[in-house]
């Protein structure tokens, strides 16, 4: 019963007191703990076989997302952004449409088993990036802030963002037709999860925010509670989004974004807390995509899903946001660095078990290819990280 938690918490136990040597290396934390779950589990020791339902894991990276994106947004440098808020915007709003267009048109001529709205939603559920993937490049030095911070506001934005999208494609899917009010029921819908969002993280935060200064003010917050505040605060804006039908990512990163402008100098040792206990629970996700759901899948890979999740990380993803950043004054450098690095990982997973639990066409299909998609992202990002990092600030010194 307990040798699970023993596997885990023995391997957790010796990544947290080496991860300071680790992170200088091309293995990042989701590598090796992928790495780990397949070794442990069916494919390889088979110590780890472990039941996990599509529900659970969902649970799993709803919470460790929302954690992230809070604390991403609370770090954001406000100053840089205020002088480059473009990049990203173009980033969100001309190159997230065109990566599910052309998601569409390459599923299209991919895959003749997926129904019109199954690739839709395949090429949705692969828009999205994901903040925790990325953090090996957010946090690099190395990297020009003004990158860093686009890339932060793009990958803490555009999974909220996606959100309306699929569930106005699952919703068209299952219905059995296109409709005639698509454009009405899209725009409902998106203003509906974009607002609520929104509304609740700003309200959220502004009331938590409140609170915890008066019970700091009069002296109530005790050391032994001290890390508990924010990591509830993070939670209860995703949640209170979530039940409301709003995104509960948009909340997450709203809040975490006003918490952070509430705090300011403050507001990095604040959301330490959360930032460490959002790293272990996505490293327990990982670990258990390795074991669970690699093992579930993996006999389904074939060259289609392989040459789409190629693809899915290149072309599909690098052109429009590189066509999206035209007119802008970042360099051709920057331009791909910035295409290049938007991982896939947890909230593609959070999206494609919303797919497998609609019980819609294809949603075995779409899981597969979004299996293969967050294995490859997570090995090609993460080890590219840090070599590309040194390469990109090496090549604008010399401009």
């Amino acid at each position: 019963m307990y040798l699970p938690l023993a596997i885990l918490a023995s391997f957790a136990f010796l990544y947290s007191i080496a991860a300071g040597r680790i992170e200088k290396t091309p293995f990042t934390g989701p590598i090796i703990f992928i790495s780990f779950g397949i070794l442990v589990g069916p494919l390889g020791l088979a110590w780890l076989n472990l039941e996990v339902t599509a529900t659970e894991l969902r649970v799993l990276a709803d919470l460790t997302l929302a954690m992230v994106l809070f604390c991403d947004a609370a770090n954001i440098d406000k100053s840089v952004l205020q002088h480059g808020i473009r990049v990203p915007l173009r980033m969100l709003l001309i190159g997230l449409p065109g990566v599910i267009v052309l998601g569409y048109l390459c599923g299209w001529l991919i895959f003749s088993e997926l129904g019109l709205l199954e690739l839709a939603i395949l090429a949705t559920t692969l828009a999205a990036t994901d903040a925790a993937l990325g953090k090996a490049v957010v946090t690099n030095k190395a990297v020009p802030t003004r990158i860093r911070e686009a890339l932060n506001l793009e990958s803490g934005l555009n999974d909220g963002l996606c959100v309306p999208i699929l569930l106005l494609f699952i919703a068209l899917a299952k219905a059995g037709t296109g409709g005639s009010n698509v454009i009405a029921m899209a725009s409902l819908l998106f203003v509906k999860e974009l607002g609520i969002g929104i509304a609740v993280g700003l309200v959220v935060t502004t009331a938590g925010s409140w609170l915890y200064h008066q019970a700091w003010k009069l002296g109530w917050i005790e050391m032994d509670w001290r890390q508990l505040p924010v990591i509830m605060l993070s939670l209860t804006c995703f949640a209170v989004a979530q039940s409301l039908h709003g995104s509960g990512f948009i909340a997450a990163f709203v809040g975490g974004f006003l918490f952070g402008f509430i705090a300011r100098k403050r507001a990095h040792d604040l959301v330490l807390d959360t930032e460490g206990f959002g790293e272990t629970l996505g490293m327990l996700t990982w670990a258990l995509f390795g074991s669970v759901v690699i093992a579930e899948v993996v006999d389904s890979f074939n060259w289609q899903v392989i040459v789409y999740a190629l693809l899915s990380l290149t072309v599909i993803r690098m052109l429009p946001i590189v066509l999206s950043l035209t007119g802008t004054k970042e360099r051709i450098e920057g331009k791909l660095f910035l295409a290049w690095f938007g991982p896939r990982g947890l909230a593609s997973i959070v999206f494609a078990v919303i797919v497998i639990n609609n019980n819609l066409p294809g949603a075995e299909l779409i899981a597969v290819v979004v299996t293969c998609t967050i294995i490859l992202s997570a090995f090609a990002h993460g080890m590219t990280a840090n070599p590309f990092a040194s390469a990109l600030a090496a090549r604008l010194k010399k401009f």
